[in-house]
């Protein structure tokens, strides 16, 4: 067994706001974020889960980015806080017409890179379907690599999640060991990668160099 790293602040963020079905019982994101909270906390992480469902965000209007400090909203403000706190980041996606879920982009979308930046995340999809959402997931990467949070190369697919995970409880119906196998690849890398940021970051402030885009696009220095 591989020494256990220190543990993380993880912020596990599900992407679905669907209270019905079919497949019910409905919501399916709750018990995927469930049993990826359950994974992370018994490798001692610290988690919090960000439900959108909870944080009744508008469809996006105007992001966080675009208010001057202590002006914006107090859900805004309190997500932002929340997503800065943490050291390393899981995305839950269903998959929608092969895309990711709406309400996950669009809470992300709210925000710039500069709450997410210099962090890495991870990818776990599910779905009602045999495939467990991976057009979701790789649709995702480019949109976790724009925020600065780069997704870690191995995902997490959930397919026919609603028998996989039959109630909140975060354990699998069948094979719980199997699956938690799998995920903890996936969790391995993100623990890696979150020291790896974390206790670079404590020496060397990479905002310095690469300072956050917070008023005009020129700030990118692109031609």
């Amino acid at each position: 067994m591989p020494p256990r790293l220190p543990g993380l602040r993880v912020a596990v963020l599900l992407g679905s706001t669907r209270s019905e079905g079919p497949p019910r019982p409905a919501p399916l994101g709750v018990r995927v974020g469930a049993f990826i909270k359950r994974e992370l906390v018994s490798r001692g992480h610290d988690v919090v889960v960000v439900d959108p469902n909870e944080s009744n965000l508008p469809l996006l209007r105007r992001p966080h980015f675009s208010y001057s400090p202590g002006k914006a909203p107090a859900p805004l403000d309190e997500l932002a806080a929340t997503f800065k706190h943490a050291d390393a980041y899981v995305m839950c996606t269903p998959e929608y017409n092969h895309a990711p879920g709406p309400a996950l982009l669009n809470m992300l979308d709210h925000f710039g890179s500069s709450v997410f930046s210099f962090k890495p995340s991870a990818i776990v999809s599910y779905s009602s379907s045999q495939w467990g959402g991976t057009r979701a997931a790789h649709a995702l990467r480019p949109v976790l690599s724009e925020l600065g949070c780069l997704p870690v190369s191995a995902m997490v697919h959930v397919p026919k999640a609603h028998e996989a995970f039959v109630d909140n409880s975060g354990v699998p119906a069948e094979d719980p060991d199997r699956w938690s196998s799998y995920a903890g690849r996936c969790i391995s890398q993100l623990e890696w990668w979150g020291n790896a940021a974390r206790d670079f970051k404590a020496k060397a402030n990479p905002a310095l160099a690469s300072p956050a885009l917070l008023k005009d696009p020129s700030e990118r220095n692109a031609p």
